[in-house]
């Protein structure tokens, strides 16, 4: 026999579907040891290059602000995902004096 007493209800045959509420989801800062890493990818991407930029020691915020600043910097498009940056094109050389400029410790990590 199955225990539902944890369940939550999504769906009523009288209101329709149920809103549920959730706490505002907030993105902790990730553990570091000390050093962003910009990682060259192209699997999965289409054939196009993205630098993902991880390892940052901001908070959310600040790290969306900071992606901006980059995208400025390189002239390109972007986003932020789960605290990593993704910039579109190979700008490893632009981005890293950047960073290093800003005060953080910079790796080159894969391709």
């Amino acid at each position: 026999m199955t225990d539902w007493s944890d369940s939550i209800p999504v769906y009523s045959t009288e209101t329709g579907r149920l809103k549920q509420k959730s706490p505002p989801h907030k993105m902790a800062p990730q553990k570091s040891d000390g050093f962003v890493r910009l990682r060259r990818e192209v699997k999965g991407r289409g054939g196009g290059t993205v630098i993902t930029i991880s390892g940052i020691p901001l908070p959310a915020a600040e790290i969306k602000e900071l992606s901006g600043a980059l995208k400025k910097k390189c002239g390109c498009g972007g986003t932020v995902k789960d605290g990593v940056i993704e910039i579109q094109g190979d700008h490893r050389d632009t981005l890293s004096a950047e960073l290093q400029a800003r005060g953080f410790k910079v790796k080159f990590a894969g391709g």
